[in-house]
Formats: C-alpha cells, structure tokens, sequence
C-alpha cells in the first residue's frame, strides 16, 4: 500500500491519548512507506499526523478547499499542498489519492468522510480498506450503532465487517493488507457517482 488517507479532526480532542495516537499513526505511515494524503490543516490531529509523517521522513500529500486554508491554517511544509475550491473535490482528491481510509477521532466532518468512503465500498465505487484507529474506545458507541443497524437488517453482514477496527497503528495497518473487501451485486463506476 503507497498511500493512505487519514480523516481527522482539526482540534487536538480533551484527552491526550488522541493526539499521541496520531503521532504514533504518522510514524508508521513514515516507517512503512506510506505517503500520508489528508485534509491539509496545520492544527489540531491534523498537523500532528502531518508533522509525526514529516519528522519521520516520510511524505505528505494535503488537499484542502481554498475556502478553509486560512480557517483551518494550511500547512505550507508539507510534501505536496493542493488548494482545491470545494469540499466535494477535496474529498474527491482525497479518495483518488489513497489506496485506503482512516479514521481518527474527530467530529462532525470526520464521521461524515469515514462514513462516505464506506458507503462507496459497500456500493462497489471502490476496493479500498476502510478502518478506525479507535483511541480509548472513542468509536464504541458508532460501533455498537453500526451493529443496531445490522441487526434491523439496514446494514447486511458483509458489509458490517468490512469495517476495519484496531487500537493500535501498526496493527491497524497490517490489517489493512490483510484486507479482503466484500463481494457486490454490481461495480459502480467513478463516473456514476
């Protein structure tokens, strides 16, 4: 795997643990040859899974709507700056850009790009891995959702597991290349999304 998106939160989050873990991310990604691809901020988890990658010598790819550069302080030293003029071709850039999805803790914005790559596996827009590095057990609760909908036969089996979970990076990371995605009724190409 070259490339790996992380989606993450632009505030470093109350409890330590969430920025540690991202530096720790970082650092694997660097380790392992990993090009970083994220939201191109210079704060919060963002800027330390940016710099943890940088420090480590490895590269960084930021992809960030010209809207949010200065609101989200766009990191200038990373591998690679796009300045892009929506949200939608960020998230589109990002995707295109990575052979898989990561999710840290965040907010609002990063459930919603975790949650977006997943329902274009499911669909068959993509093959990629789609995981959570779950910090402190900061996605329990989305988990136990996750499962309520498979349970109420919103959400089949096959695409409940192929839900990436681990607590540490590099474990994360080799389950990522362990990583068989599901079967579809039928590929969605990238055009038709």
């Amino acid at each position: 795997m070259d490339s790996i998106c992380v989606y993450c939160g632009s505030r470093p989050g109350a409890d330590p643990a969430y920025t540690e873990a991202a530096a720790a991310l970082g650092e694997a990604l660097a380790e392992q040859d990993i090009t970083l691809v994220y939201g191109g901020g210079h704060v919060g988890m963002m800027g330390t899974v940016a710099d943890a990658v940088l420090d480590a010598g490895g590269e960084v790819v930021g992809v960030i709507p010209e809207a949010l550069a200065d609101a989200e302080q766009a990191h200038e030293g990373v591998t690679e700056l796009l300045v892009v003029d929506s949200m939608h071709e960020r998230k589109q850039t990002m995707a295109d850009r990575s052979e898989g999805f990561v999710a840290l803790p965040g907010g609002f914005g990063t459930l919603e790009e975790i949650i977006e790559v997943l329902t274009w596996s499911q669909l068959g827009i993509h093959r990629k891995p789609c995981g959570f590095l779950n910090v402190g057990g900061y996605f329990d609760d989305l988990f136990a959702f996750f499962d309520h909908q498979r349970n109420e036969a919103f959400v089949d089996e096959r695409h409940r597991e192929m839900v990436v979970v681990a607590a540490e990076p590099t474990d994360l990371l080799a389950r990522f290349d362990a990583y068989e995605p599901p079967q579809v009724r039928a590929e969605v190409s990238s055009d038709e999304r």
